[in-house]
């Protein structure tokens, strides 16, 4: 038999019409919905402008600001 039921305040509360005597033995399967896939690039976008006070130039001259190389 298979019976939904939904978790409130972490009690399992069966829907409305479903009465089970008092020590019952259930078995509960936790369905989770599944989660929607994103690629690494959207997980990234949601980053993109957060930065602030960074050099203008840091796309053209990164290799000087990360290794000290001089500027091009």
């Amino acid at each position: 038999m298979n019976l939904q039921c939904t978790v409130m305040n972490g009690v399992v509360v069966l829907d409305p019409g479903l009465d089970l005597p008092d020590g019952t033995r259930v078995e509960l399967v936790i369905q989770q919905e599944p989660l929607a896939a994103s690629t690494l690039g959207q997980r990234l976008l949601k980053l993109a402008g957060i930065a602030k006070g960074l050099p203008v130039d840091l796309a053209e001259q990164h290799d000087h600001y990360i290794h000290g190389t001089p500027k091009r």
